[in-house]
C-alpha cells in the first residue's frame, strides 16, 4: 500500500481525526479507498443522517461546500463532508473560492471532516493554494505506480483477504492489467469468486476469470517472440487471425510497442543483469528474465526496426495505408517481419 495512503488510513482507524483531508492525484484507488472509509466508518449510521453530507464537485462552489463545513454537528461529537470530483468545484481556481478555501484552512472547525477527493490532476503548485496546502490540511498526491511496483500492490492487495498468489499469476495480472489499480482490484475481486478455500490464487485461475485462453494469449505470443519459437508464434497467430472479434488487434499491437519500447532502453543500459534491468526499466522482477533473453536474441537494429514494424502497424489498423488487408493478415505481417 501506499506509504501516505497508510499512515491516513492508520490515524482515521485508530480515531485520530484532522479537520480537512486533501485527498489528490492521478492515481485515483487510494483516493476512493480513503474517502470510501471515512464515509463509511466515522458516524454511526444514526449520526450519518443528520451529520453526513457528500457533495459534487461540479454541483457546488466553495462557498457552498464551507457552508456546510462551517455547521456544528447535530446531537453528535463531528460531523462528515466529503467532496467527490473536487477538481470540478466551480471556482476552485479562482482567485475568490480559493481565497475562501484558504480563510477556512487557517481556522477550520474542528468538529468537522471536510474530505476533498480531487482526482486525476494536482492542485496548481504556481497558485497560492497550491503552494500552501501541504502546510495547512492533510494532504496527500496519489501518482499511478511503476510497473515494478504492481507486484507488491497485488500481493498485498490478497493478502489482506487471506490469500496468497503464485508468481505466474502476479505476471499475469500486471501485464494484462497494467497500472490501473481500480481495475487491478476489480479482477482479482473477480479471480477470488472462483478460487477454492485452500490455496493460492494460480495463474490458471487468472486466466479463466479474466477472460484469457490458457495457450492462445498476448503473453504466450510475447514469449514465443522473445525465444524466436517460430512454430508457437505461427501456431498463435494463426489462430489469432481466425478469431478476430475476440482477440482485437490494436491492444495487441500496443501490447507489443510498450515491450520493444522498454526492450530498446534495456540495450542502453550497463547493467544487464535482471536487477539492473528491473531498476532501469522499473518493471516487475517477474518479466526481468523476458528482458535479458530478448537482449540476447534481438539487436538493437532490430529493436528498432520492430518499434517502426509496430507503429506503421498501428495506423493501419486505424485505417491509414491499410490497403486491402483485413486486422489478421496486418498482424501476421508485423510478427513475422519481427521474426525475419
Amino acid at each position: 500500500m501506499d506509504a501516505g495512503a497508510k499512515k491516513i488510513l492508520d490515524r482515521v482507524k485508530a480515531r485520530k481525526f484532522d479537520p480537512v483531508y486533501v485527498l489528490q492525484g492521478e492515481e485515483t484507488f487510494y483516493i476512493d479507498l480513503i474517502s470510501n472509509y471515512i464515509e463509511t466508518h466515522v458516524l454511526s449510521e444514526t449520526d450519518k443522517g443528520f451529520n453526513q453530507v457528500v457533495l459534487y464537485g461540479k454541483d457546488v462552489s466553495v462557498a457552498t461546500i464551507l457552508t456546510h463545513a462551517k455547521r456544528f454537528p447535530m446531537m453528535a461529537e463531528r460531523q462528515v463532508v466529503i467532496v467527490k470530483e473536487a477538481q470540478e468545484i466551480q471556482d476552485l481556481q479562482k482567485e475568490t473560492g480559493s481565497k475562501l478555501l484558504l480563510d477556512y484552512l487557517a481556522h477550520p472547525l474542528h468538529s468537522t471532516i471536510l474530505v476533498l477527493c480531487h482526482k486525476h490532476k494536482t492542485l496548481d503548485k504556481r497558485r497560492e493554494l497550491g503552494k500552501k496546502i501541504d502546510q495547512l490540511a492533510v494532504s496527500a498526491t496519489f501518482k499511478k505506480p511503476y510497473e515494478n511496483q504492481l507486484a507488491t500492490f497485488v500481493t498485498d492487495y490478497l493478502k489482506g483477504r487471506g490469500k496468497g498468489i503464485e508468481d505466474e499469476a502476479v505476471r499475469i495480472l500486471t501485464e494484462y492489467v497494467g497500472n490501473d489499480l481500480n481495475r487491478l482490484a476489480n479482477e482479482m475481486e473477480k479471480v477470488l469468486i472462483a478460487v477454492p478455500a485452500n490455496g493460492p490464487v494460480s495463474a490458471e485461475h487468472v486466466m479463466s476469470q479474466v477472460g484469457i485462453s490458457k495457450e492462445y494469449n498476448i503473453f504466450e505470443l510475447q514469449k514465443a517472440l522473445i525465444r524466436r519459437d517460430l512454430f508457437q508464434v505461427s501456431k498463435i497467430v494463426n489462430y489469432f487471425e481466425a478469431n478476430t472479434r475476440k482477440n482485437p488487434m490494436i491492444p495487441m499491437i500496443a501490447f507489443l510497442y510498450s515491450f520493444f519500447s522498454k526492450l530498446l532502453v534495456a540495450c542502453s543500459t550497463s547493467d544487464r543483469s535482471e536487477k539492473g534491468l528491473v531498476t532501469a526499466l522499473k518493471i516487475s522482477p517477474f518479466a526481468a528474465k523476458d528482458y535479458s533473453t530478448a537482449l540476447n536474441n534481438y539487436s538493437i537494429d532490430k529493436v528498432l526496426e520492430g518499434i517502426t514494424l509496430l507503429k506503421q502497424a498501428d495506423l493501419k489498423l486505424k485505417g491509414v495505408d491499410s490497403g486491402s488487408s483485413d486486422e489478421g493478415q496486418i498482424l501476421k505481417e508485423v510478427i513475422f517481419r519481427l521474426m525475419m
